[in-house]
């Protein structure tokens, strides 16, 4: 088989004739352009373009981008730690040709991934995609373990036309309603012959809570698809919603008041095909190893915050009996309690149990947030942790005491609070490497400084439309 003159310093030899047909197949397709993306420290997805002609070169060289987006904040400014933040030096993207795929909801153009890889060949020790790659090879080799994840992706729909920055739902209808259905159906009918096309397997799309909300929740991958999977669907939503006249938003908090847009994480370990979340001696079916693993992620959510809750926005959505899943404690099926247990319907447990973490939103970068997570449970089955004492219902209710006899914490409150919380986990620091967890909390202290003296919507309108 003829390949490229060198292989991929990502790892993955490039196959001339692999992507001679696949350059050949896209041009009959009608695509133009292809989509280099990646998430940056802030959450923010960030992306170049080539033209289809030179996918090529892309698979083999690599296109240039500076690594300097690694310390940017959401307002675009820019941050430094010790190694990132200068306007020096240059990183490769090489797209992820098995994750290429032709969007539908963007006629002309198709959509990869990518890893960042130095210009010597090497994994930059910046790129979320390689960590969380890293994490999952780790689970492997150290546990056995292989994972199924998901992202619940919620969204508000404005009207494309509404003054400049305001948002105006553009949907009227009730909480679930069949109105707010009816009114957005043409939209939600584009949504799912995208995702078919794309190759998506979406489980639901309904109307949520918040004005003009809507969720969708897709099927279960490998934790780096998982992510990858996260960022198409919102470029997707984005591009739909576009082609009707619509806005999205996908920040935490598109309003100073009311429900804000979660991004739940769904995480089930495996072991040989066999799903560690059911059929176990533990409570509601679990393993002692799932139950190790969830207790790792458990007692390190006050740090996970810095990750998975990583803008100043976050907190106007992080608030007591909102189903936001506000305080360190855990419950089946209890939406309140910031770890869930999901047993999944009798009959299909082996296939559906899996653990909710719910203090998660959509300004997460997707793949530092499994990596995170990962991590936490893999310090917990290291040390063999097990779950306290489970909640049910509102753990608002609970007195001071009450809530320590039963450990139940509150997370923390702000964004400098989940900084200092992030600080000291050393877990969580060795895991992402000194230089992506540098990384993590420069950006984290810049977004807290850049609002340091707005009020609630002004913080709501600054991120508005980032995410």
């Amino acid at each position: 088989m003829t390949t490229l003159a060198d292989p991929v310093p990502g790892g993955r030899p490039g196959d001339l004739e692999r992507v001679a047909a696949l350059t050949a197949e896209l041009t009959a397709r009608g695509v133009h352009g292809i989509v280099l993306a990646y998430v940056d420290t802030a959450g923010v997805g960030r992306v170049k373009t080539i033209p289809t002609a030179r996918l090529e070169a892309a698979a083999a060289w690599g296109v240039g981008m500076s690594p300097v987006f690694d310390t940017f904040l959401a307002d675009d400014s820019i941050v430094t730690t010790d190694v990132l933040g200068s306007p020096d030096g240059d990183l490769r993207l090489y797209p992820d040709l098995d994750r290429l795929v032709v969007l539908a909801g963007q006629p002309g153009w198709a959509w990869a991934p990518v890893d960042r890889i130095t210009q010597e060949g090497e994994s930059h020790p910046g790129c979320s995609r390689t960590f969380l790659r890293r994490i999952v090879a780790r689970a492997a080799e150290e546990h056995g373990l292989t994972f199924r994840a998901a992202i619940e992706v919620e969204w508000a729909f404005g009207l494309g036309d509404a003054p400049d920055g305001e948002f105006v739902p553009a949907a009227s209808g009730p909480a679930y309603g069949a109105v707010r259905q009816v009114e957005l159906s043409d939209c939600a009918a584009d949504l799912y012959a995208a995702f078919a096309a794309q190759g998506v397997d979406v489980d639901q799309i309904h109307p949520e809570y918040a004005a003009g909300q809507f969720e969708i929740s897709v099927g279960a991958l490998d934790p780096v698809a998982a992510a990858d999977r996260s960022v198409l669907v919102r470029q997707t939503i984005r591009a739909v919603a576009r082609r009707h006249g619509l806005r999205v938003s996908f920040s935490p908090a598109v309003l100073a008041e009311g429900v804000g847009n979660g991004g739940h994480l769904h995480l089930s370990c495996w072991r040989e095909g066999v799903n560690l979340h059911a059929g176990g001696d533990g409570r509601y079916g679990l393993t002692a190893e799932a139950e190790s693993f969830a207790a790792g992620v458990l007692a390190r959510l006050p740090a996970l915050t810095a990750v998975t809750t990583p803008s100043p926005a976050s907190y106007l959505r992080l608030r007591p009996s909102q189903w936001a899943g506000v305080f360190a404690a855990w419950g089946r099926e209890t939406r309140e309690a910031a770890l869930r247990m999901v047993t999944g319907t009798t009959g299909r447990r082996a296939q559906e149990a899996n653990m909710e973490v719910k203090p998660v939103d959509l300004a997460a970068n997707p793949y530092l947030a499994f990596g995170c997570v990962i991590a936490a449970g893999l310090d917990g089955l290291t040390a063999s942790r097990t779950l306290p004492e489970e909640i049910t219902g509102d753990p608002a209710r609970y007195g001071p005491d009450e809530a320590a006899a039963l450990g139940v914490r509150r997370l923390p409150v702000s964004l400098p609070g989940a900084v200092e919380e992030f600080r000291a986990d050393e877990v969580l620091r060795a895991a992402l490497g000194p230089v992506l967890a540098d990384a993590v909390t420069a950006v984290r202290r810049g977004e807290a400084a850049a609002v340091d003296g707005l009020d609630d919507a002004r913080v709501a309108a600054a991120y508005r439309w980032t995410y």
